[in-house]
């Protein structure tokens, strides 16, 4: 995950400012961005200098962007994940992250106010994101900024963390003294698995690479092993009562599926929905993918005695 900071902005002249009046809150009604007109790579990203700032709606926050971040899920979006989704709605804003602070509320937000410094991350499916000078982000998506954090930490942390979240607490539903693998370890998601667990009372395991062992350690993982050098299924010992498995190809969800104890949950990050959907079409592909699941859990329910799930990434919370 990179993280980019937003530097200063020219200041706009005053017919492009919007005040309500008797209220603090304003905002402009354009900003810099960087937009998405078509798939491909980096280099059909423009940055354009007046892009439109929708009009709040009630419970939504619009945020002057400090700093943002480029998950997995950005760039694989612009180079066309989820082209059944998004081609229509070309051209897009991508980012999901953010660090900054509130230049106006919409009028149900009560938890959060004017130059407050906050964070989120927007949902996966928003056609208007946070590469921008303004993003506008729903106040659940939103909470308070630590100080002791700076704008470019902490853009680095919700989506990652609140991937990591659901698949730890709404899927596995993990306790006080479970084990626990995280395959990847290393990545934003399984990094922020490993400290979500720990803080649980849990007992983690985790595969990385060498150059990340130490700081998954660090973490309070109780086992590290390096995927490039070691047999997984020989240095790793006991079964589990969760994997989440953000590599998500057939090698790790087979070690995985077996290193299970019966009952537990296997949790993957590679779903088949945008994938088969780009393939056949969401006509096709989307009842597709949703057989193949189907088809897993009968199968690993019966063999294994254990659940399957394909992540993604729920806002709020």
């Amino acid at each position: 995950m990179r993280v980019l900071k937003s530097q200063s902005v020219k200041a706009r002249p005053i017919c492009e400012l919007l005040m309500k009046v008797g209220s603090i809150r304003c905002y402009t009604s354009s900003c810099r961005a960087v937009l998405l007109p078509r798939f491909g790579g980096p280099e059909v990203l423009e940055l354009r200098p007046d892009v439109p700032v929708p009009d709040l709606k009630p419970n939504e926050v619009l945020v002057r962007a400090r700093a943002v971040s480029i998950n997995p899920l950005d760039t694989r979006m612009r180079s066309g994940y989820g082209r059944s989704i998004f081609e229509p709605l070309l051209p897009l804003i991508l980012g999901r992250d953010i660090s900054g602070v509130v230049a106006a509320i919409g009028a149900s937000v009560k938890s959060l106010t004017v130059g407050e410094e906050v964070f989120g991350a927007l949902h996966p499916t928003a056609v208007r994101g946070t590469y921008a000078d303004y993003a506008i982000l729903s106040e659940d998506e939103l909470c308070p900024k630590p100080a002791s954090v700076t704008h470019v930490e902490a853009s680095a942390i919700p989506f990652a963390a609140l991937t990591a979240w659901r698949a730890l607490k709404s899927t596995a539903r993990i306790t006080e003294g479970q084990r626990l693998l995280v395959v990847g370890g290393g990545g934003a998601v399984g990094f922020a698995a490993i400290q979500l667990s720990v803080a649980a009372g849990c007992h983690v395991t985790t595969t990385c690479g060498n150059q990340s062992i130490n700081r998954v350690m660090a973490a309070g993982a109780e086992q590290a092993v390096d995927y490039t050098a070691e047999d997984l299924e020989v240095v790793i010992k006991g079964k589990f009562d969760a994997v989440l498995d953000t590599i998500g190809v057939p090698e790790t969800e087979r070690i995985g599926i077996n290193l299970l104890n019966r009952g537990g949950q296997y949790m993957t990050l590679q779903g088949e929905a945008a994938a088969l959907s780009d393939r056949y079409g969401l006509p096709i592909g989307l009842p597709m993918a949703t057989a193949v699941l189907l088809k897993k859990r009968i199968q690993y329910q019966y063999s294994h005695g254990i659940g399957i799930n394909e992540l993604c990434y729920k806002s709020g919370g």
